[in-house]
Protein backbone atom coordinates (compact mmCIF):
# COMPACT_ATOMS: atom_id res chain seq x y z
CA UNK A 1 0.00 0.00 0.00
CA UNK A 2 1.21 3.15 -0.80
CA UNK A 3 -0.52 5.87 1.54
CA UNK A 4 -2.83 5.74 4.30
CA UNK A 5 -5.09 8.17 5.42
CA UNK A 6 -6.49 7.24 9.12
CA UNK A 7 -9.70 9.07 10.17
CA UNK A 8 -12.30 10.85 7.69
CA UNK A 9 -12.84 14.26 9.30
CA UNK A 10 -11.54 17.50 8.21
CA UNK A 11 -7.90 17.00 8.92
CA UNK A 12 -7.94 13.93 7.36
CA UNK A 13 -9.64 14.44 4.19
CA UNK A 14 -7.63 17.31 3.93
CA UNK A 15 -4.23 15.04 4.18
CA UNK A 16 -5.62 12.72 1.99
CA UNK A 17 -6.13 15.16 -0.99
CA UNK A 18 -2.54 16.49 -1.06
CA UNK A 19 -1.51 13.42 -1.02
CA UNK A 20 -3.48 12.32 -3.80
CA UNK A 21 -2.49 15.61 -5.78
CA UNK A 22 0.57 14.60 -5.22
CA UNK A 23 0.15 11.44 -7.08
CA UNK A 24 0.03 9.11 -4.65
CA UNK A 25 -2.50 6.09 -4.38
CA UNK A 26 -4.44 7.09 -1.23
CA UNK A 27 -6.85 5.21 1.14
CA UNK A 28 -8.66 6.42 3.29
CA UNK A 29 -10.03 4.54 6.85
CA UNK A 30 -12.95 5.48 8.96
CA UNK A 31 -13.78 3.58 11.80
CA UNK A 32 -17.97 5.17 11.65
CA UNK A 33 -20.41 3.62 8.58
CA UNK A 34 -20.07 7.88 7.55
CA UNK A 35 -17.10 10.45 6.99
CA UNK A 36 -17.41 13.58 8.32
CA UNK A 37 -19.88 12.96 11.40
CA UNK A 38 -18.51 15.66 13.92
CA UNK A 39 -18.23 18.54 10.68
CA UNK A 40 -22.06 17.56 9.97
CA UNK A 41 -22.69 17.29 13.70
CA UNK A 42 -21.10 21.16 13.73
CA UNK A 43 -23.13 22.38 11.27
CA UNK A 44 -26.37 21.35 12.39
CA UNK A 45 -26.76 25.05 14.02
CA UNK A 46 -24.70 26.63 10.98
CA UNK A 47 -21.05 25.43 9.79
CA UNK A 48 -18.56 28.28 10.69
CA UNK A 49 -15.81 27.49 8.99
CA UNK A 50 -13.48 30.25 9.98
CA UNK A 51 -13.59 33.72 10.88
CA UNK A 52 -12.98 37.18 9.50
CA UNK A 53 -9.40 38.09 11.27
CA UNK A 54 -6.43 39.62 10.34
CA UNK A 55 -3.95 36.82 10.46
CA UNK A 56 -1.86 38.47 13.27
CA UNK A 57 -4.93 38.57 15.00
CA UNK A 58 -6.17 35.11 14.49
CA UNK A 59 -3.02 33.38 15.57
CA UNK A 60 -3.22 34.75 18.90
CA UNK A 61 -6.40 32.77 19.76
CA UNK A 62 -4.14 30.08 19.80
CA UNK A 63 -1.83 30.98 22.82
CA UNK A 64 1.17 29.10 23.17
CA UNK A 65 0.27 27.05 20.03
CA UNK A 66 0.07 30.45 18.07
CA UNK A 67 3.86 30.09 16.87
CA UNK A 68 3.65 26.48 16.29
CA UNK A 69 0.47 26.39 14.21
CA UNK A 70 1.78 29.70 12.40
CA UNK A 71 3.39 28.24 9.15
CA UNK A 72 0.81 25.81 8.61
CA UNK A 73 -2.40 28.59 9.46
CA UNK A 74 -0.17 31.29 7.72
CA UNK A 75 -0.20 29.11 4.69
CA UNK A 76 -3.81 28.20 4.97
CA UNK A 77 -5.61 30.21 6.79
CA UNK A 78 -9.15 32.33 6.82
CA UNK A 79 -8.84 33.87 2.96
CA UNK A 80 -7.62 30.26 1.52
CA UNK A 81 -10.70 28.54 3.83
CA UNK A 82 -13.11 30.95 1.67
CA UNK A 83 -11.49 29.93 -1.72
CA UNK A 84 -11.43 26.45 -0.95
CA UNK A 85 -14.93 26.31 -0.13
CA UNK A 86 -15.48 28.48 -2.60
CA UNK A 87 -13.95 25.93 -5.57
CA UNK A 88 -16.10 22.90 -3.66
CA UNK A 89 -19.35 25.11 -5.52
CA UNK A 90 -19.97 26.45 -1.65
CA UNK A 91 -20.76 30.43 -1.70
CA UNK A 92 -19.71 31.69 2.06
CA UNK A 93 -20.39 34.64 3.38
CA UNK A 94 -19.84 36.68 6.90
CA UNK A 95 -22.13 37.51 9.66
CA UNK A 96 -22.27 40.15 12.19
CA UNK A 97 -19.72 38.99 14.20
CA UNK A 98 -17.05 38.23 11.87
CA UNK A 99 -17.65 34.44 11.67
CA UNK A 100 -17.73 33.29 7.87
CA UNK A 101 -20.49 30.46 7.06
CA UNK A 102 -21.04 28.90 3.69
CA UNK A 103 -24.37 30.63 1.95
CA UNK A 104 -26.76 27.15 2.47
CA UNK A 105 -25.43 27.11 6.77
CA UNK A 106 -24.76 23.75 6.37
CA UNK A 107 -21.73 20.78 6.16
CA UNK A 108 -23.72 18.43 4.14
CA UNK A 109 -23.34 20.32 0.84
CA UNK A 110 -19.88 21.18 1.54
CA UNK A 111 -18.59 17.28 2.53
CA UNK A 112 -20.74 16.36 -0.49
CA UNK A 113 -18.87 18.04 -3.09
CA UNK A 114 -15.58 17.44 -1.41
CA UNK A 115 -15.91 13.87 -0.99
CA UNK A 116 -16.21 13.72 -4.81
CA UNK A 117 -13.45 15.59 -5.51
CA UNK A 118 -11.73 13.36 -3.54
CA UNK A 119 -13.15 10.48 -5.61
CA UNK A 120 -12.18 12.09 -8.70
CA UNK A 121 -8.62 11.98 -7.95
CA UNK A 122 -8.22 8.55 -6.87
CA UNK A 123 -8.62 8.69 -3.28
CA UNK A 124 -10.17 5.26 -2.03
CA UNK A 125 -12.73 5.07 1.29
CA UNK A 126 -12.79 2.07 3.31
CA UNK A 127 -15.43 3.10 6.36
CA UNK A 128 -16.32 0.65 9.44
CA UNK A 129 -12.60 0.25 9.62
CA UNK A 130 -11.23 0.87 13.38
CA UNK A 131 -7.66 1.12 14.21
CA UNK A 132 -7.21 -0.80 16.65
CA UNK A 133 -3.02 -0.01 17.07
CA UNK A 134 0.31 -1.61 15.92
CA UNK A 135 0.55 -5.09 14.77
CA UNK A 136 3.91 -5.93 12.32
CA UNK A 137 2.04 -3.04 10.78
CA UNK A 138 -1.25 -1.04 11.48
CA UNK A 139 -4.01 -3.21 12.79
CA UNK A 140 -7.45 -2.68 12.07
CA UNK A 141 -11.17 -3.73 12.62
CA UNK A 142 -13.09 -5.05 9.75
CA UNK A 143 -16.42 -6.11 8.62
CA UNK A 144 -14.67 -8.77 7.17
CA UNK A 145 -12.53 -9.67 10.06
CA UNK A 146 -8.64 -8.27 11.12
CA UNK A 147 -6.70 -6.44 8.83
CA UNK A 148 -3.14 -5.39 9.07
CA UNK A 149 -1.87 -2.64 6.84
CA UNK A 150 1.55 -1.76 5.86
CA UNK A 151 1.90 1.52 4.08
CA UNK A 152 4.47 3.29 2.81
CA UNK A 153 3.25 6.47 4.84
CA UNK A 154 0.91 7.32 7.13
CA UNK A 155 -1.27 10.11 8.28
CA UNK A 156 -3.07 9.83 11.43
CA UNK A 157 -6.27 11.74 11.80
CA UNK A 158 -8.39 10.70 15.10
CA UNK A 159 -9.53 13.49 16.41
CA UNK A 160 -9.61 14.09 20.26
CA UNK A 161 -11.36 12.80 22.83
CA UNK A 162 -14.77 14.24 22.87
CA UNK A 163 -17.66 13.33 21.15
CA UNK A 164 -17.22 9.55 21.02
CA UNK A 165 -20.19 8.55 19.14
CA UNK A 166 -18.78 10.92 16.31
CA UNK A 167 -15.45 8.60 15.86
CA UNK A 168 -12.84 10.66 18.67
CA UNK A 169 -12.94 8.76 21.40
CA UNK A 170 -8.49 9.11 22.21
CA UNK A 171 -8.50 5.25 22.42
CA UNK A 172 -5.20 5.53 20.12
CA UNK A 173 -3.43 7.72 22.79
CA UNK A 174 -2.03 4.77 25.14
CA UNK A 175 -0.65 2.73 21.84
CA UNK A 176 1.47 5.94 20.47
CA UNK A 177 2.67 6.38 24.18
CA UNK A 178 3.38 3.26 23.92
CA UNK A 179 5.58 3.58 20.61
CA UNK A 180 7.77 6.18 22.59
CA UNK A 181 5.38 9.38 21.31
CA UNK A 182 4.59 12.12 24.23
CA UNK A 183 0.82 12.79 25.13
CA UNK A 184 -0.33 15.29 27.17
CA UNK A 185 -3.27 14.58 29.16
CA UNK A 186 -6.81 15.10 27.61
CA UNK A 187 -8.56 18.28 29.02
CA UNK A 188 -11.93 19.84 27.95
CA UNK A 189 -12.15 22.16 26.24
CA UNK A 190 -15.52 24.83 24.96
CA UNK A 191 -17.59 23.06 27.26
CA UNK A 192 -19.65 24.02 29.58
CA UNK A 193 -19.93 24.02 33.53
CA UNK A 194 -22.05 22.34 36.46
CA UNK A 195 -23.91 24.07 39.27
CA UNK A 196 -25.73 22.92 41.48
CA UNK A 197 -29.10 25.03 41.33
CA UNK A 198 -31.21 25.80 43.59
CA UNK A 199 -34.90 23.96 43.15
CA UNK A 200 -36.26 27.71 42.26
CA UNK A 201 -33.70 27.67 38.71
CA UNK A 202 -35.79 24.87 37.40
CA UNK A 203 -38.12 27.14 35.79
CA UNK A 204 -35.43 28.79 33.86
CA UNK A 205 -34.18 25.81 32.63
CA UNK A 206 -33.50 26.31 28.87
CA UNK A 207 -33.35 29.99 28.96
CA UNK A 208 -31.19 32.30 27.15
CA UNK A 209 -29.01 35.06 29.26
CA UNK A 210 -28.23 37.45 26.48
CA UNK A 211 -26.36 41.05 26.84
CA UNK A 212 -24.25 40.30 29.52
CA UNK A 213 -20.24 40.53 30.15
CA UNK A 214 -18.54 37.68 31.90
CA UNK A 215 -15.53 38.24 33.57
CA UNK A 216 -12.66 35.45 34.20
CA UNK A 217 -9.08 35.90 35.02
CA UNK A 218 -8.93 39.37 33.99
CA UNK A 219 -10.71 39.00 30.80
CA UNK A 220 -14.02 40.20 29.77
CA UNK A 221 -16.09 39.07 27.20
CA UNK A 222 -19.51 40.09 25.86
CA UNK A 223 -21.49 37.12 24.99
CA UNK A 224 -24.57 34.83 25.56
CA UNK A 225 -25.36 31.20 27.41
CA UNK A 226 -28.04 29.08 28.42
CA UNK A 227 -28.78 28.31 31.84
CA UNK A 228 -29.41 24.42 31.73
CA UNK A 229 -30.52 21.87 34.24
CA UNK A 230 -26.57 20.91 34.42
CA UNK A 231 -25.37 24.18 34.67
CA UNK A 232 -23.99 27.07 32.13
CA UNK A 233 -23.42 26.55 28.49
CA UNK A 234 -23.25 28.27 25.27
CA UNK A 235 -20.83 30.82 23.45
CA UNK A 236 -20.11 32.92 26.04
CA UNK A 237 -19.28 30.31 28.56
CA UNK A 238 -17.14 28.99 25.85
CA UNK A 239 -14.87 31.86 25.30
CA UNK A 240 -13.77 31.76 28.66
CA UNK A 241 -13.86 27.89 29.30
CA UNK A 242 -10.04 27.46 29.00
CA UNK A 243 -9.61 30.44 32.16
CA UNK A 244 -12.58 28.23 33.77
CA UNK A 245 -10.91 24.90 33.70
CA UNK A 246 -7.77 26.33 34.29
CA UNK A 247 -8.83 27.73 38.07
CA UNK A 248 -10.50 31.48 37.33
CA UNK A 249 -13.52 32.40 39.00
CA UNK A 250 -16.56 33.58 37.51
CA UNK A 251 -18.72 36.83 37.66
CA UNK A 252 -21.95 38.20 35.68
CA UNK A 253 -21.66 41.98 34.30
CA UNK A 254 -25.61 41.65 34.35
CA UNK A 255 -25.77 45.54 32.99
CA UNK A 256 -22.83 45.82 30.83
CA UNK A 257 -23.91 48.99 28.62
CA UNK A 258 -24.36 50.86 32.09
CA UNK A 259 -21.43 52.56 34.42
CA UNK A 260 -21.45 51.68 38.10
CA UNK A 261 -22.68 55.22 39.14
CA UNK A 262 -25.61 55.20 36.44
CA UNK A 263 -26.66 51.70 38.24
CA UNK A 264 -26.58 52.97 41.50
CA UNK A 265 -28.35 55.71 40.41
CA UNK A 266 -31.25 53.95 39.03
CA UNK A 267 -31.47 51.88 41.88
CA UNK A 268 -32.07 54.91 44.00
CA UNK A 269 -34.44 56.72 42.11
CA UNK A 270 -36.91 53.46 42.36
CA UNK A 271 -40.35 53.33 45.08
CA UNK A 272 -39.42 52.98 48.58
CA UNK A 273 -41.94 50.06 48.59
CA UNK A 274 -41.01 48.40 45.26
CA UNK A 275 -39.57 44.62 45.79
CA UNK A 276 -36.55 44.03 44.66
CA UNK A 277 -37.87 41.94 41.67
CA UNK A 278 -39.70 44.78 40.68
CA UNK A 279 -36.47 46.97 40.76
CA UNK A 280 -34.39 45.05 38.99
CA UNK A 281 -36.89 44.57 36.27
CA UNK A 282 -37.25 48.15 35.98
CA UNK A 283 -33.16 48.17 35.11
CA UNK A 284 -34.17 46.04 31.85
CA UNK A 285 -33.06 42.66 33.54
CA UNK A 286 -34.84 39.73 32.27
CA UNK A 287 -36.81 37.34 34.46
CA UNK A 288 -33.45 34.82 34.17
CA UNK A 289 -30.82 37.39 35.06
CA UNK A 290 -33.42 38.02 38.25
CA UNK A 291 -33.31 34.73 39.16
CA UNK A 292 -29.27 34.57 39.11
CA UNK A 293 -29.34 37.40 41.00
CA UNK A 294 -31.75 35.90 43.58
CA UNK A 295 -29.42 32.41 43.33
CA UNK A 296 -25.98 33.94 43.54
CA UNK A 297 -26.71 37.69 45.28
CA UNK A 298 -27.75 36.66 48.44
CA UNK A 299 -27.47 37.77 51.33
CA UNK A 300 -28.87 40.93 48.91
CA UNK A 301 -27.12 44.30 49.70
CA UNK A 302 -28.27 47.40 49.04
CA UNK A 303 -27.44 50.76 47.23
CA UNK A 304 -23.86 51.05 46.50
CA UNK A 305 -23.43 47.67 47.08
CA UNK A 306 -26.47 46.00 45.10
CA UNK A 307 -25.11 48.10 41.98
CA UNK A 308 -21.76 46.20 42.64
CA UNK A 309 -23.19 43.63 42.96
CA UNK A 310 -25.07 43.69 39.87
CA UNK A 311 -22.39 44.71 37.72
CA UNK A 312 -19.85 41.35 39.25
CA UNK A 313 -22.31 38.81 40.06
CA UNK A 314 -20.43 35.85 41.22
CA UNK A 315 -21.13 32.53 39.60
CA UNK A 316 -19.98 29.39 42.02
CA UNK A 317 -19.32 26.95 39.62
CA UNK A 318 -18.43 23.05 40.27
CA UNK A 319 -16.12 21.81 37.49
CA UNK A 320 -16.55 21.61 34.03
CA UNK A 321 -18.84 18.94 32.17
CA UNK A 322 -17.26 15.49 31.71
CA UNK A 323 -14.89 15.12 28.93
CA UNK A 324 -16.61 13.86 25.97
CA UNK A 325 -19.37 16.32 26.09
CA UNK A 326 -16.72 19.25 25.26
CA UNK A 327 -16.33 20.68 21.69
CA UNK A 328 -13.19 20.14 21.63
CA UNK A 329 -10.14 19.06 23.84
CA UNK A 330 -7.06 20.39 24.81
CA UNK A 331 -4.02 17.68 25.20
CA UNK A 332 -2.56 14.80 22.60
CA UNK A 333 0.34 14.57 20.86
CA UNK A 334 2.89 17.11 22.10
CA UNK A 335 4.95 19.34 20.06
CA UNK A 336 8.42 17.98 21.08
CA UNK A 337 6.90 14.32 19.49
CA UNK A 338 6.79 15.83 15.91
CA UNK A 339 8.92 17.32 13.59
CA UNK A 340 8.17 20.13 11.99
CA UNK A 341 6.27 18.30 9.36
CA UNK A 342 4.21 17.27 11.94
CA UNK A 343 6.24 13.28 11.16
CA UNK A 344 6.13 11.05 14.43
CA UNK A 345 10.01 11.56 15.99
CA UNK A 346 9.35 7.79 17.39
CA UNK A 347 7.54 6.46 14.11
CA UNK A 348 9.14 7.91 11.17
CA UNK A 349 6.98 7.98 8.45
CA UNK A 350 3.88 8.39 10.42
CA UNK A 351 2.24 12.03 10.57
CA UNK A 352 -0.53 13.30 12.82
CA UNK A 353 -2.83 16.43 12.27
CA UNK A 354 -6.05 18.35 13.86
CA UNK A 355 -6.65 17.62 17.03
CA UNK A 356 -4.74 14.72 17.63
CA UNK A 357 -1.56 17.20 18.17
CA UNK A 358 -1.66 19.29 21.63
CA UNK A 359 -3.39 22.64 20.91
CA UNK A 360 -6.40 24.48 21.30
CA UNK A 361 -9.10 27.23 20.41
CA UNK A 362 -12.29 28.97 20.98
CA UNK A 363 -15.05 28.19 18.63
CA UNK A 364 -15.96 30.58 16.16
CA UNK A 365 -13.93 28.98 12.98
CA UNK A 366 -10.48 28.43 14.60
CA UNK A 367 -10.80 24.90 15.15
CA UNK A 368 -11.74 23.87 12.10
CA UNK A 369 -9.27 26.28 10.18
CA UNK A 370 -6.86 24.45 12.04
CA UNK A 371 -7.55 21.12 11.48
CA UNK A 372 -7.64 21.78 7.63
CA UNK A 373 -4.44 23.65 7.64
CA UNK A 374 -2.70 20.68 9.95
CA UNK A 375 -4.40 18.05 7.58
CA UNK A 376 -2.66 20.29 4.23
CA UNK A 377 0.39 20.34 6.38
CA UNK A 378 0.85 17.10 6.91
CA UNK A 379 -0.44 15.58 3.65
CA UNK A 380 2.26 17.68 1.71
CA UNK A 381 4.98 16.42 3.79
CA UNK A 382 4.00 12.75 3.49
CA UNK A 383 3.77 13.17 0.05
CA UNK A 384 7.72 13.31 -0.12
CA UNK A 385 7.93 10.10 2.01
CA UNK A 386 9.29 7.34 -0.38
CA UNK A 387 10.36 3.53 0.31
CA UNK A 388 9.65 0.54 -0.57
CA UNK A 389 5.86 -0.74 -0.83
CA UNK A 390 4.59 -3.08 1.98
CA UNK A 391 2.11 -6.10 1.51
CA UNK A 392 -0.68 -6.06 3.50
CA UNK A 393 -1.52 -9.29 5.81
CA UNK A 394 -5.01 -10.47 6.93
CA UNK A 395 -7.83 -10.00 4.98
CA UNK A 396 -9.07 -7.38 2.90
CA UNK A 397 -5.93 -5.67 2.07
Amino acid sequence: MDALVIGGGPAGLMAAEELARAGRRTVVCEAKPSLGRKLLMAGRSGLNITKDEARETFLTRYEEASEWLSPMIGAFGPQEVQDWCRALGQPVFTGSSGRIFPETMKASPLLRAWVARLAGLGVEFRRRWRWEGFGEGLRFATPDGPVELAPRVAVLALGGASWSRLGSDGAWAPWLAARGVGIAPFRPANMGFQVAWTPHMARHFGSPVKGVALLAGGRRERGEFVVSERGLEGGGIYAVSRLLRDGAPLSLDLLPDLPLAEVEARLGRGKSGDSLVNRLRKLGLAPVAVALVQEFGRPMPEGAALAARLKSLPVPLEGPRPLDEAISTAGGITRTSVTDALELRALPGIFACGEMLDWEAPTGGYLLTACLATGRHAGRAAACVTGPERQPSGSGG
